[in-house]
C-alpha cells in the first residue's frame, strides 16, 4: 500500500455498494487511506448494508449518503466505480480508475432472507476485491 493513500468509492444512490466498500476498507487499510464513498443520487444507507456489515463486526450506522459534487477529486488518488446495470457518476479528475460492475442488492424485490442474502454476497466480493487496491 505505498502508493495509496486516498480512494473514493461511486455508485448511484451511496446506500448500500459504496457504503460497503466503505466501511471494509477503513477496516482493512485503518489509518493508511481516507477512504470515501458518494453518489450521483444519493439516498439514505440501506438497513440492509448497516445489518450485513454489522455481521461482521464493521458499523456503518451513522454512515449517510454524500453526493458527488461534495467531494473534492482533486484529493483523491484512486476511483473505484461499482455500478452494474445502472451509469455511475462520472468525475472529470486525472486520477486511477477501477471499474468493480456489481448489481445493485437493493434494486431486486424478494423476501427479507433473499434481500439479505444479494447483500452478503456484495459485501464479501468487495472484500474479495479490496486486495486490488494494494497493487494500483
Amino acid at each position: 500500500m505505498s502508493t495509496l493513500s486516498r480512494v473514493l468509492f461511486l455508485c448511484v444512490a451511496n446506500s448500500a455498494r459504496s457504503q460497503m466498500a466503505e466501511g471494509l476498507a477503513r477496516v482493512r487499510f485503518g489509518d493508511c487511506v481516507v477512504v470515501r464513498s458518494a453518489g450521483s443520487r444519493p439516498g439514505a444507507v440501506n438497513p440492509h448494508a448497516i445489518a450485513v456489515m454489522a455481521e461482521v463486526g464493521i458499523d456503518i450506522s451513522s454512515h449517510y449518503s454524500k453526493h458527488v459534487d461534495t467531494v473534492d477529486v482533486t484529493t483523491v488518488d484512486t476511483i473505484v466505480t461499482l455500478c452494474a446495470e445502472e451509469v455511475c457518476p462520472v468525475v472529470s479528475a486525472s486520477v486511477r480508475r477501477l471499474a468493480w460492475p456489481l448489481p445493485d442488492p437493493a434494486g431486486y424485490p424478494g423476501s427479507e432472507i433473499d434481500q439479505r442474502a444479494r447483500f452478503r454476497t456484495v459485501r464479501d466480493e468487495i472484500a474479495r476485491r479490496l486486495p486490488e487496491l494494494d497493487h494500483v
